[in-house]
């Protein structure tokens, strides 16, 4: 069987994951009977679902039957059966720990996600991540990010050039800086840059930035940028980011900007309650 890049990358974390938990192995699972059982992951809160691409990884790697009642991004409810599961009850033991965390984690960061983009409804305006994410855990908790309906900023620093206030305070001539890295990184690279003013979004727009990054700025300021970027520049983006929470979004979203980026979608996201059942 084929296996494609993204499946590999999966099954890898996945393993990586396991090898945590199992260490020399389960020692359960040395005098565990040998019989077939079967067990369900049950929801004890609500919330939205995510982690089901990487959940399938265990059918592949132990002997496993899985039949699912909820896909990546649907919501569930206390008392709803999520995942049915029939094997060995040794392994299905050994891997509960790390099949819950997996679905915990993501869960946690799609249900808050949800809770976001549900503010964004009225809006033209799309709600993003950002790599405040942690170590080791990106590619899960972006995923997490999409299937609670959000979108996912840049994976890392090769996929588009920010310069931040740190970089910013390293150059002395931005246009002539931007004109050297439009020949140094690829041609289909994006360039963003943070601002803190409607002056440095000015000279940013002028100076050719693709996205414009209104860091900080209150709603009033966030809206004059709109104004001179449909004026003078309306190929450019805008994004606003900082101090944004579920109260403060909508006033920020009605400023006109086309994405509002948040760490607190991942780092502030709350596990719910779920928990694996064996079958009696």
């Amino acid at each position: 069987m084929t296996m494609h890049v993204e499946q590999w990358r999966k099954r890898a974390f996945v393993e990586r994951a396991l090898a945590e938990d199992l260490g020399r192995g389960d020692l359960f699972a040395r005098i565990a009977p040998e019989r077939t059982a079967k067990a369900r992951i049950v929801a004890k809160s609500e919330g939205i679902f995510a982690g089901r691409e990487y959940i399938e990884v265990f059918e592949t790697l132990f002997d496993l039957r899985l039949d699912w009642e909820v896909a990546d991004g649907e919501p569930f409810v206390p008392g709803e059966t999520l995942l049915r599961l029939e094997g060995a009850a040794g392994d299905l033991l050994s891997v509960e720990r790390t099949l819950l965390d997996l679905a915990l984690h993501a869960s946690g960061i799609a249900t808050l996600t949800a809770r976001y983009v549900e503010k964004l409804a009225p809006y033209d305006c799309v709600l993003l991540d950002t790599r405040k994410t942690r170590p080791g855990l990106r590619e899960l908790e972006k995923y997490a990010v999409r299937c609670g309906g959000g979108r996912n900023h840049r994976m890392g620093l090769d996929d588009c050039l920010m310069l931040k206030d740190t970089h910013l305070e390293t150059i002395d001539d931005l246009e002539a800086f931007m004109r050297e890295v439009r020949r140094q990184i690829p041609f289909t690279a994006k360039v963003e840059i943070e601002c803190e003013s409607l002056d440095a979004a000015r000279r940013a727009m002028e100076a050719g930035a693709d996205i414009v990054m209104c860091d900080n700025m209150p709603p009033e300021e966030i809206e004059a940028v709109v104004r001179h970027r449909d004026a003078h520049h309306p190929h450019v983006l805008l994004e606003a980011s900082g101090n944004v929470t579920l109260e403060t979004i909508e006033a920020i979203a009605a400023t006109g900007v086309d994405a509002i980026s948040s760490g607190s979608i991942v780092h502030q996201a709350r596990w719910p309650d779920l928990s694996m059942r064996i079958e009696p």
